[in-house]
């Protein structure tokens, strides 16, 4: 079976609708943006963006059989997310009081940092995978599976990079650090919350 443009069409306006909806990666590329810059915050992009891509591409490759044959896998990786999560919410609780500083933050880092968050999330392979089932044949090519990856990766890249830059304008940052304490524990609950529920939740 052949890759069609409609098909394209119907997972890029299902994986816009996700994009939007406030979720960890939001919450995680507006902290980036805000307190390390326009540049951490793309780069933050840039690490999100890949690892929803590899887990689109794992969906297509047939990673959520492994995970029916092996539950143990999907198990481990969910805990190991939501502890993360959890971590994360823990230390931005704790320096929510903290003033904003001007050291840029190493790309590389911020990269890394995006990429641990989506990675450490197996709703994201799930999601993909239940899109796939639904908008895409069964036996696309090589090809096909690589422009969907792809196509995957540069929506995501562009819609996160549209964010940093609209976050890191000096008024949103002003409006930020006035309000950072109540901005940030809100975050750090709202982090916190999923990686409970990712822990409790069978």
């Amino acid at each position: 079976m052949s890759l069609t443009l409609a098909e394209l069409i119907a997972f890029n306006t299902v994986l816009l609708a996700a994009l939007l909806s406030p979720g960890a990666a939001m919450l995680f590329i507006t902290k980036a943006t805000v307190t390390g810059g326009r540049a951490a915050g793309i780069a933050t992009g840039v690490g999100l963006g890949t690892a929803a891509a590899m887990w689109t591409m794992a969906a297509l490759l047939g990673l959520e059989a492994v995970f029916t044959l092996f539950p143990w896998t999907y198990t481990a990786l969910k805990i190991g997310g939501a502890l993360y999560l959890i971590w994360i919410a823990i230390q931005t609780w704790r320096h929510a009081r903290d003033e904003l500083g001007d050291a840029p933050r190493p790309r590389g880092q911020a990269v890394l940092s995006g990429m641990l968050l989506n990675l450490g999330n197996p709703k994201s392979m799930l999601f993909a995978a239940a899109v796939i089932v639904v908008v895409f044949p069964k036996g696309l090519a090589p090809a096909d599976i690589a422009a969907i990856v792809l196509n995957h990766w540069l929506l995501e890249l562009a819609f996160y990079t549209l964010l940093a830059l609209a976050l890191s304008t000096p008024h949103i940052r002003r409006g930020y650090v006035s309000l950072k304490p109540v901005f940030d524990r809100i975050a750090a609950t709202l982090l916190g919350a999923l990686g409970v529920r990712l822990i409790l939740e069978k």
